[in-house]
């Protein structure tokens, strides 16, 4: 049987709240906003690069939002000591895009939600004020949520256009 992306449901962030509250509903519009323009499509079809030139597919947005989870919460900001994600002799920034494989979308998909998940356990009690960097500059934890949703933003933008080549659907 072949894997289908599964349908991801999507909370409005509420139109007022404290900063914390306003800061959690948008990322995580945002994730789930990357994973809904995934809903319906098999592997084979999530791996695809519908532009020639470009190495961009749904699946391999999938797999550099993980590794982007994982380096800016648990490395960066918890400090944990693990490894990147898809890190290959051949592509030592990463192989997210290049190494994306539909035949296992639905386990990038669970290293996916396990990073969401990490993440929000890392900052879960934790102050926006909390800083953390290295000798060339220091951020807090605030300007982590603002990079975070920008960069969703930018991908998800990614992200529909690739839909709409994919299979003509517009507008999730």
């Amino acid at each position: 049987m072949t894997w289908i992306a599964p349908d991801v449901r999507r909370v409005n962030p509420p139109y007022i709240a404290d900063e914390r509250i306003r800061l959690d509903s948008w990322l995580d519009f945002h994730r789930a906003t990357l994973l809904h323009k995934c809903t319906g499509l098999t592997g084979e079809q999530l791996a695809k690069r519908p532009v020639a030139s470009s190495q961009l597919s749904l699946l391999g947005l999938v797999r550099h939002m993980a590794a982007n989870e994982r380096i800016w919460f648990r490395i960066r900001f918890a400090r944990a000591s693990i490894g990147d994600l898809y890190e290959s002799p051949e592509h030592p920034e990463g192989g997210e895009f290049a190494l994306a494989d539909p035949a296992v979308a639905e386990t990038d998909f669970g290293t996916y939600m396990e990073e969401v998940a990490q993440a929000r356990m890392v900052v879960q009690d934790r102050s926006l004020d909390e800083t953390f960097g290295d000798e060339s500059v220091t951020v807090d934890l605030r300007w982590l949520y603002a990079h975070m949703i920008g960069e969703y933003a930018r991908h998800n933008g990614h992200a529909d256009l690739i839909r709409e080549l994919v299979d003509g659907t517009a507008g999730l």
